[in-house]
């Protein structure tokens, strides 16, 4: 009977110590969300794949942090901005620019992760006069609205604040369509509107695109890069840390810079500096 009780007590004992090693095991879960249309940055891909060169580059980050299990989600741009700032998902990367407003709803690395180009839609016709933002100030300086809340606000008062010629007139917005935009300055009410060049390609440059009749009328000029972000949730410092330390090998070996020639064809890097 002892001995019985005795192998019993053994097998008790062994089971609970593989349920202990077992759960000591698991893996911390990283939830990436990710937009689920936004391409080149991050996408869904005809084969149902995460996708898109922010994607990838985490991807990259999740090769280096073993310690981690890392799960991807493609969601909308609400849920993922509410989810991330919720705990629902740990990170969350969508082509995001830095703002004070963002800034206190979440951690933002020391490191981007990408970057976008912002330039001016002007006509075809001035395109000689204007060659960048400078001439365009000479110009007429008369830029499209935009919202102060909106990231592109900034970049208009930064560079009237630091140009030593004419600046950019500077007026905060009403709600208004994106056509609106390209007919206003079509129409001579503007003589240009700050826009993200992937948008003016999806809207206007490419076969297709919504407002493609007017690719014969508008031109666009590049002004400057922008780094993007992921974005992680407040209590997540300590992996946006692990992120940078990744983020940084991955520079210095070349990753990043073949992931951007990929998806861009082009470093976009360059257009910040580095």
């Amino acid at each position: 009977m002892k001995t019985i009780k005795s192998l019993l007590t053994a097998a008790i004992a062994s089971t609970l110590l593989v349920s202990t090693q077992a759960h000591s095991a698991e893996k911390p879960v990283i939830t990436v969300a990710y937009t689920n249309y936004y391409v080149p940055y991050d996408f869904v891909n005809d084969k149902g794949e995460a996708d898109g060169i922010e994607v990838a580059i985490i991807k990259e980050v999740e090769k280096k942090l073993p310690q981690y299990e890392f799960k991807y989600v493609p969601t909308s741009d609400d849920d993922l901005l509410i989810g991330v700032e919720s705990g629902k998902y740990t990170v969350g990367t969508k082509g995001i620019w830095i703002t004070e407003p963002r800034k206190k709803k979440y951690v933002f690395p020391k490191h981007n992760i990408s970057a976008s180009v912002v330039g001016i839609v002007i006509r075809k016709e001035n395109a000689n006069e204007i060659k960048d933002l400078d001439s365009f100030a000479s110009f007429s300086g008369k830029l499209v609205p935009i919202a102060p809340q909106d990231a592109r606000y900034s970049i208009i008062a930064d560079f009237n604040k630091n140009t030593k010629g004419e600046k950019i007139k500077l007026l905060p917005s009403e709600a208004f369509q994106i056509s609106d935009a390209y007919t206003w300055v079509l129409e001579g009410r503007y003589d240009a509107y700050l826009e993200i060049e992937l948008s003016y390609k999806n809207n206007i440059a490419n076969e297709g695109a919504p407002y493609h009749k007017f690719a014969d009328k508008l031109n666009y000029i590049r002004y400057k890069g922008v780094p993007t972000y992921p974005i992680f949730n407040k209590k997540q410092q300590q992996f946006a840390d692990e992120y940078d330390k990744a983020i940084e090998e991955l520079e210095k070996d070349g990753t990043i810079a073949k992931l951007e020639e990929k998806y861009f064809g082009e470093r976009l890097s360059a257009y910040l500096g580095k």
